[in-house]
């Protein structure tokens, strides 16, 4: 990228001003996500450490030069790529309201954290990978953004429970479930795909994942008496 390039890209507003997107600044954005996304497919299967820039470069067809003036470093390129996925992971959570009827808002839940598995498990496995290894890159954001989001949640679900509208249960216990059960899906989608034959890719299957966990959860909270 030559020095005139980089006056191009402050020009067309790639230095933080508000001015709208235009031509060029559009095609650096979607030169970034391919970069990003030929990223997630190594990072998902290899790790970090595991990952070659060089062969994301030649996934993406950009030359290393290249990536390296939108992501100086693997570990910027690997945050980032963090940060995309945590951002889809966590839409479905955002949607919970207090508005909503409980139940219904559970089984939302479920449907579209289905699909997040069923549609992004490359970025599910990413996370998982993530985690076990301790969260070195991530921690802050978990702590921090991701904790208050979570805390926010959680006080919707206690209303329910003192409204009596849902069984007397830890929210945050309620949320660990439902993370647990519907990333399965893609965090070990080979080993279902071999004791079932099927993926959530196959509409069949998709919806009758759907629907039991719908029920088993939604039966586990509902009031009793």
């Amino acid at each position: 990228m030559t020095g005139r390039e980089g006056e191009e890209l402050a020009a067309d507003g790639l230095t933080g001003s508000k001015k709208a997107p235009t031509r060029r600044s559009r095609a650096v954005a979607a030169k970034r996500n391919t970069i990003m996304a030929a990223a997630l497919e190594f990072f998902s299967l290899y790790g970090l450490h595991g990952t070659s820039l060089d062969k994301v470069a030649e996934r993406a067809d950009v030359s290393k030069t290249n990536l390296l003036y939108y992501f100086p470093s693997k570990e910027e390129l690997y945050v980032a790529v963090l940060k995309d996925l945590l951002d889809i992971w966590l839409e479905p959570l955002k949607a919970l309201s207090p508005e909503q009827q409980p139940m219904e808002a559970i089984k939302q839940y479920i449907y579209l954290k289905l699909c997040v598995s069923r549609d992004h498990p490359q970025a599910s496995r990413l996370f998982c990978l993530e985690m076990l290894q301790g969260a070195p890159l991530l921690k802050q954001v978990l702590s921090t953004h991701l904790k208050v989001l979570v805390d926010e949640k959680s006080d919707i679900i206690r209303g329910w429970v003192q409204a009596g509208q849902i069984a007397p249960i830890e929210p945050l216990h309620l949320l660990f479930i439902l993370w647990a059960t519907t990333q399965h899906y893609a965090d070990f989608g080979v080993q279902i795909e071999a004791i079932s034959g099927q993926t959530l890719g196959d509409e069949a299957f998709f919806e009758q994942a759907v629907a039991n966990l719908q029920h088993i959860i939604t039966q586990g909270i509902r009031p009793q008496g």
